[in-house]
């Protein structure tokens, strides 16, 4: 069926060009969009014209031939407006180059506004430009819409048949707008960072790893921006910010994509109280100006952003949820046997190689799914991320907090370790354990101590997921439907 709608549209193609018409065409002078006429004229009475022109262009998305007059819709980035042609009115030639036009073509229109007799906005055609021949049929209305795989695999078609879902990613270019002015209020600049990194760190992640030829050398995909940003603290910077790109090679579920947008920036002289303040700054204002409201509904939830946010301290988290006090079992065999006699059977700790992996997973499969409402997790143990800075108070938890949404992580933040003698300590530790197969630990980065041994000030870090961001306040259900193109299985070849 496909083929034979295609047959006809490269047959209507090649009558196009013996009108000595480019069915490609290189330019129209568009000067309106669909919601500003339909704004600007929407008091007309019915069947009531303006002599006001107006120039539109857009895809047709529904014709309604009559003869020789007929109504059709195009759709521009800002919605549809019908449109009325008759061939008296365009002419003979305008008006059979018209009637070439396929749904899913590109056309341009020029003439005055009036509203039907039924109540609807209207531009009435005076010229006819076609632009673009769509040689594919656009997907059948109420089957091409609900095929979730085709509208993540070519989002192309699931922005030209649910014109809606733009929405969400323009409310993700306003998060990002919001989030970038917000720093730049407070006098941090903006920077980049390498993506292709000789030695990843930065987070407890597995890369993705290439080959440059030139240099016949193996390189790593960024999975954080962290080290080289501290490096730029070291050198003279106060306050830094990067948005960027992060690759990870993990698992893909509702959360999870490999390719996923983070915010960090570094704040030299502030530690992580200041960023709790900070949080609960931006999160107020930003939802306000999203939203409207410090109440948003996601999914099933209404989940309340009233600062202060709720806090709870790590131990105390696993204590509640699970029994387990972290505090007494401070090793890998008694958290082991602890979990073991709890009986907690979805905590998989068979591949668990070290007294963080376990804490790790304990959390994220007992506690974290317990958290709805805005929680800031505070206090992790040092076990469990290398590059932060101890507590004054107990040198075995560090200065740290998560904002946990829904079960969600949202932001990180904590001291930056700037000790370089603690930092290598750590930092061989992981590179020990990575040796030993635990895949998310991190390698040792000489120059990164060196840059240490240079000298940091106190400086607090901080990283916020974009994309579960976007979820949250588009109530997205899934990572994938606030990604433009998340990332698919490749399609199984047709043989």
């Amino acid at each position: 069926m496909e083929e034979e709608l295609i047959k006809q549209r490269l047959k209507k193609l090649e009558e196009l060009r013996k009108l000595n018409i480019n069915p490609y065409a290189h330019f129209f002078g568009k000067k309106n969009n669909s919601n500003e006429i339909l704004e600007e004229f929407k008091s007309l009475k019915n069947d009531e014209r303006t002599k006001q022109i107006v120039s539109i262009a857009g895809r047709v998305i529904a014709l309604r031939e009559m003869g020789k007059a007929s109504f059709g819709h195009i759709q521009d980035a800002k919605g549809k407006i019908q449109f009325y042609i008759r061939e008296d009115e365009v002419g003979e030639r305008a008006y059979k180059i018209f009637k070439l036009t396929d749904i899913g073509d590109f056309v341009g229109i020029k003439g005055y506004v009036f509203k039907t007799k039924t109540g609807e906005v209207t531009i009435r055609a005076k010229e006819y430009d076609f632009l673009t021949k769509g040689l594919r049929p656009l997907p059948e209305k109420w089957h091409g819409l609900k095929d979730v795989e085709i509208r993540y695999r070519k989002r192309y078609l699931d922005l030209v048949m649910n014109p809606e879902v733009k929405k969400v990613f323009e409310v993700r270019s306003k998060v990002i707008d919001f989030i970038r002015d917000y720093l730049k209020e407070r006098d941090f600049v903006e920077v980049e960072t390498p993506m292709l990194q000789t030695i990843y760190g930065g987070a407890s992640a597995q890369p993705f790893k290439t080959h440059l030829n030139a240099l016949n050398i193996d390189l790593f995909l960024s999975i954080s921006p962290e080290l080289y940003l501290k490096r730029l603290i070291t050198g003279g910077f106060e306050r830094v910010f990067t948005i960027c790109k992060n690759f990870r090679n993990e698992g893909i579920d509702r959360q999870h994509n490999p390719e996923f947008t983070m915010l960090e920036f570094y704040y030299a002289y502030q530690n992580y109280e200041d960023l709790i303040r900070m949080t609960e700054d931006l999160f107020s204002r930003l939802i306000k100006e999203i939203v409207g409201s410090k109440k948003v509904k996601y999914q099933d939830k209404v989940l309340d952003f009233t600062t202060p946010f709720k806090r709870i301290t790590f131990r105390d988290l696993i204590l509640k949820e699970s029994g387990i006090d972290i505090n007494k079992t401070k090793d890998f065999k008694s958290l082991k046997e602890a979990i073991k006699s709890k009986n907690l059977k979805n905590v998989q700790i068979n591949n668990c190689k070290h007294y963080g992996d376990l804490l790790d997973e304990l959390y994220k499969r007992v506690c974290r799914p317990k958290i709805v409402q805005p929680t800031l997790l505070t206090h992790y143990p040092v076990e469990m991320i290398a590059l932060a800075k101890r507590n004054e108070k107990d040198p075995t938890k560090i200065n740290t907090f998560q904002l946990i949404v829904d079960g969600a992580e949202i932001v990180k933040a904590y001291d930056e370790l700037n000790d370089p003698i603690d930092q290598k300590e750590r930092l061989l530790e992981q590179q020990r354990l990575l040796q030993e197969g635990a895949e998310g630990a991190m390698p040792l980065d000489e120059d990164f101590i060196y840059a240490l041994e240079v000298g940091m000030p106190p400086t607090a870090g901080y990283g916020l997921g974009i994309d579960r961001l976007t979820m949250l306040l588009t109530n997205s259900p899934s990572i994938r439907d606030v990604i433009l193109f998340p990332f698919m299985k490749p399609e199984k070849e047709d043989k």
